[in-house]
């Protein structure tokens, strides 16, 4: 039996260690795979022009209101800058369940990739309503940001219409000549495999990923909630 190290857990039979083995060399060119196209994904040519200069609907710190320009969601030293489109129609009367389970991990995270990149959500619904979603859902560190009065979703394929929305992440830069689009998540325009849904986000997803690695998986009907106080209590 071949090894790539010598770590053994208790009570471990040779059959599972074998299968484990199997699946580590799996792991290892996975990893390796993951990798090979952030390496593809990082040297694309550069990507179209910014189509205009959006303004936002916004809010400060203060919670008074604003509004806030694309090219100003750039900080000094810092030219990357990542759009979560975020499926919250006007007419909604809720988001999207598996957007905010979304967020609700990625949130978290956003005073980390601070340091490095710019980050934002972008919706359709109107600010005053995100705002709301925001601190029902404890999220106290991504930028919000609604597309309520300008093009940008459209334009950069996040709807098919005003009342359907798409979510997608994309990457823009600036440099010297300007801001252009670099990336965004197209595997959601793919029909996904059999069984499966787009997983176009998956690997910035700890829930799946967790999921993942236990024996019942993701399960083939489970999704997540807005809300699970009646699970709860029916489980109590």
């Amino acid at each position: 039996m071949t090894t790539r190290h010598d770590v053994r857990f208790p009570g471990e039979s040779i059959e599972y260690r074998e299968a484990r083995n199997a699946l580590l060399d799996a792991e290892l060119a996975l990893r390796r795979q993951i990798e090979k196209v952030a390496e593809m994904r990082r040297a694309l040519p550069p990507g179209g022009n910014l189509k205009q200069d959006y303004v936002f609907d916004a809010g400060p710190a203060d919670g008074s209101g604003g509004s806030v320009r694309f090219s100003d969601l750039f900080a000094p030293g810092r030219d990357s800058l990542v759009i979560y489109n975020f499926m919250y129609a006007p007419s909604a009367g809720h988001p999207c369940p598996m957007c905010t389970a979304f967020i609700d991990s990625l949130d978290g995270a956003v005073r980390h990739l601070e340091r490095r990149i710019n980050i934002a959500l972008v919706a359709k619904a109107p600010y005053d309503r995100l705002a709301d979603l925001a601190k029902s859902r404890g999220w106290t560190h991504i930028r919000l940001l609604s597309s309520l009065s300008n093009e940008f979703n459209c334009d950069y394929n996040a709807e098919q219409s005003q009342d359907v929305q798409r979510p997608v992440m994309s990457v823009f830069t600036r440099s010297d000549d300007g801001i252009r689009h670099t990336y965004s998540t197209e595997l959601l325009f793919l029909p996904p495999d059999e069984g499966q849904n787009h997983r176009h986000i998956d690997t910035m997803w700890p829930l799946w990923n967790v999921l993942d690695l236990v024996p019942e998986g993701r399960g083939t009907d489970w999704y997540p909630s807005l809300d699970y106080s009646a699970a709860m209590t029916e489980a109590d």
